[in-house]
Parts: C-alpha cells; sequence; structure tokens
C-alpha cells in the first residue's frame, strides 16, 4: 500500500476501529476489572510489538530524551486517559456523560494547538469542531439520563480527556519523528507504569477468561492497542493535531450503531440527526 493511499484510507478506519474501543469494554465488563484488563492488554501489545520491533530491526530510541518523550506519551495517552475513563465509568459517572466530557477534546485541542504547537484554527475549522461537538451531543443524548452525576468520578473522567489532549500535542511536538512501532512500544511501558500503581490499589486483579474475554482481549490487543494505536500516530505525524481530534466526532455515532447491530441499543431519530451533524462538521474541519 502506498503512502498516499494510507493516508485516505487512515482516517475512516481509525474511526471504525476505535469505535470498538466502546464494544470491548461492555463485552467485558462482567468478567474482569477494568483497569486490570487495560493493564494486561498493555502487557501482551508490548510483547506482540517487541516482537514486531525485533524482526524488523527498527531503530531505537537513541537518548534518554527521546525514551522520556515517549514514556510520557504513553502514560497520557493509554495510561491516564483509558485508566481515568474506565475508573470513572466503573465508580458511576453515566457512560454518556463520559461520551461528552471525552467530546470536548477537539474543542480543548482547538485553543491549545495554536499557543502550543503554532497551529492556525481557521474560522471553517472552528465551525466543524462546533457542527461535531453538537452531533456527538444529539448520538449520546438519549443515553444521559436524569441521575444525579458523581463530582469526583466526573473530575477524573475531564483529567482523562485533558490528558489525551496533551499527550497528542506531546506526540505532536516530541515524537513524531520516531518509528512508529518502536514509539508504539515505549508509550505501551509508560501506559503499564501508570496503570499498574493503579490496579494494585483498587482493584483484586479479577480476570475470568472466558471465551468473551479472550476474544475482546485478542481484538483489544491487536485491533486497538496496534491497529488503531499505528493509525493515530500516523494521523498525527501526517497532519494537524486539530483535524486529527476533530475524527473522535465519529466515535459516537459509529459505536452506537455498532451497539444497535450487536446488542440491538436503540438507535433514535435524534441520534441519527447527531450523526449526520457530526459527519457534516468533520467534513467541515478536515477540508483542505
Amino acid at each position: 500500500m502506498t503512502s498516499s493511499s494510507l493516508a485516505r484510507l487512515a482516517p475512516p478506519l481509525f474511526v471504525l476501529i476505535w469505535a470498538t474501543g466502546f464494544i470491548v469494554a461492555r463485552t467485558v465488563a462482567p468478567y474482569a476489572d477494568p483497569l486490570t484488563f487495560l493493564l494486561v492488554r498493555y502487557l501482551l501489545a508490548l510483547a506482540v510489538l517487541g516482537l514486531i520491533v525485533l524482526v524488523v530491526r527498527a531503530p531505537w530510541p537513541r537518548t534518554r530524551r527521546e525514551w522520556g518523550n515517549g514514556l510520557i506519551a504513553g502514560a497520557l495517552l493509554h495510561g491516564c486517559y483509558l485508566g481515568g475513563v474506565f475508573w470513572s465509568v466503573k465508580h458511576g459517572l453515566p457512560a454518556g456523560i463520559s461520551a461528552l466530557v471525552a467530546g470536548l477534546q477537539p474543542l480543548v485541542t482547538g485553543a491549545l494547538a495554536g499557543p502550543l504547537l503554532g497551529e492556525a484554527v481557521s474560522r471553517r475549522r472552528w465551525a466543524g469542531i462546533g457542527l461535531g461537538f453538537l452531533g456527538a451531543v444529539l448520538v449520546v443524548a438519549p443515553k444521559l439520563g436524569d441521575g444525579g452525576v458523581p463530582a469526583f468520578p466526573l473530575l477524573i473522567c475531564v483529567l482523562g480527556m485533558l490528558s489525551i489532549t496533551f499527550g497528542t500535542i506531546w506526540q505532536k511536538r516530541a515524537g513524531s519523528a520516531q518509528d512508529l512501532r518502536v514509539n508504539a512500544f515505549v508509550q505501551y511501558i509508560g501506559a503499564a507504569a501508570v496503570t499498574l500503581p493503579m490496579v494494585l490499589l483498587t482493584e483484586d486483579m479479577r480476570l475470568e477468561w472466558t471465551l468473551p474475554l479472550i476474544g475482546a482481549m485478542a481484538w483489544a490487543v491487536l485491533g486497538l492497542s496496534i491497529g488503531a494505536i499505528g493509525l493515530l500516530l500516523f494521523l498525527i505525524r501526517q497532519g494537524a493535531v486539530v483535524g486529527v481530534a476533530t475524527l473522535l466526532y465519529l466515535v459516537p455515532p459509529v459505536a452506537a450503531i455498532m451497539a444497535f447491530l450487536m446488542f440491538g441499543e436503540s438507535l433514535s431519530l435524534l441520534q441519527m440527526a447527531g450523526m449526520a451533524c457530526a459527519a457534516v462538521g468533520v467534513a467541515v474541519a478536515s477540508r483542505s
């Protein structure tokens, strides 16, 4: 596959694979503690990526600074973000609220890209970001419910959203020149280092190795930790971080369609209108 072909296919493939993360989380919930699942996922991803790096003889980071940049990016992009979202949902934060908080990322990224990266965010792109956020709100609105929102889990979820925002910016500034396979390997070391203390402090390390859990773990490692993250790192290297972040607005609509097909969850006209709105927003924000 040529570089230009991958550049065209990467955005839709990334959205499609990333959306399966919500399906994985729902599938494994009865069989595993969430942070324990994430820790094992990181360790298995390290084993697979380490083997790939050794086989292809990709160059390792040469300086402590390069190692440190990868570890920090991994701690932010994976450990703190996924750990924070999984922990907050486990401790009572509604999934719809967590999705809305995650939907703030392109807005925050757009606000920070100028001062931190020197990226100019045009009015057209801001309009697309706004339309995308409105679409995400409409998609998750029927799932918000009327219950109270626990303050501390909400705070942890917000910190997780900020973590992936700063992780994306950090990756763009410090790690985008490294071999993607090596970069991902180093990142998962950072992710595991952040997640292990949280597992030891908050969970019983429960894993019931049933067929659904094994299948979900295999997909989480190969599809999400290697496939989706590889595409994310490629997209960050190829384009502006604001445009990459805006793609995440398409994740709730795609995840809602998957949940409808796999679990029979409802799909209302309001949600379908939100999907269309999110798609238009991403198209507007991403147009060259």
